[in-house]
């Protein structure tokens, strides 16, 4: 089972809307004054390119990103003429260079990690290159219960488990990554945001989207056995006595200068 990227209506309430709060204080670390150019590579939905726009004072930021359904919800919810949007991916970047290289919530799913980050410090000269991605090991704790949860039911489920399948995602191994591409000025921290749901509708409905690994497991299974896991994981999480459920998302960021 592969993993769909195309809707932003699915996107958006599943992470787009935590991956937000991130991007606000990924850029506040980056500590870029305003003007120059900025790439925003695997841009989504637009979350990122946003917050550069709205934070940064940018004179320019390109958001490029393989799906033809992220590019148009992208590019039909940014509205500012600073900002174009692109359909392409990391192996064919726009013509730089830019001051900035940013990725979101991406390198993960990028076939060629190490390329793609090589690729990002060519585009960036001597600019700074930066990314962040989801702790789905530990503490990006709205998919750590659905899939301690999955595997709790279905053993053959930890395949799909991006605590698994990403190693990646830890700060050392983005540090390494960064090194590998001769960045100097390295560093990498965690960023936690609160994730706070009004109830448990508010949880699981985002999982019935279809899209991303987690809610393409979902609804891979029969209804029955969908009924069984959204029990079980309403079974785990901490809900408070108004229904509330209160939460943790995680996200490693790591920064660079390419160039000398």
């Amino acid at each position: 089972m592969c993993a769909v990227w195309a809707s932003g209506d699915a996107y958006e309430p599943y992470v787009g809307r935590w991956s937000r709060a991130v991007a606000a204080e990924f850029l506040a670390g980056l500590g870029l004054g305003p003007g120059g150019r900025w790439l925003d590579i695997g841009c989504g939905t637009g979350a990122l390119s946003g917050a550069i726009l709205m934070d940064c004072a940018p004179a320019e930021v390109v958001g490029i990103d393989p799906s033809e359904g992220y590019v148009a919800w992208a590019a039909a919810h940014v509205d500012d003429p600073r900002a174009r949007f692109e359909v392409t991916d990391a192996a064919h970047l726009p013509d730089g260079p830019f001051d900035a290289v940013v990725s979101g919530l991406v390198l993960n799913f990028v076939p060629d990690p190490a390329a793609a980050v090589t690729a990002m410090c060519e585009a960036a000269a001597s600019g700074v290159v930066g990314a962040y991605v989801w702790d789905y090991a530990d503490r990006m704790e709205l998919m750590r219960y659905f899939w301690d949860a999955a595997v709790g039911l279905d053993p053959a489920a930890a395949e799909l488990d991006e605590g698994v399948r990403f190693p990646i995602c830890r700060p050392e191994r983005l540090e390494a990554l960064w090194r590998e591409a001769g960045m100097t000025e390295i560093s990498s921290r965690a960023i936690d945001v609160p994730t706070i749901f009004r109830d448990f509708d508010d949880y699981w409905s985002p999982f019935l989207g279809g899209q991303a690994p987690a809610p393409g497991y979902a609804m891979s299974l029969e209804e029955g056995r969908r009924a069984i896991l959204r029990e079980r994981i309403r079974s785990m999480l901490p809900i408070e006595q108004d229904g509330s459920i209160r939460l943790v998302a995680r996200a490693w960021a790591v920064r660079g200068r390419a160039g000398s």
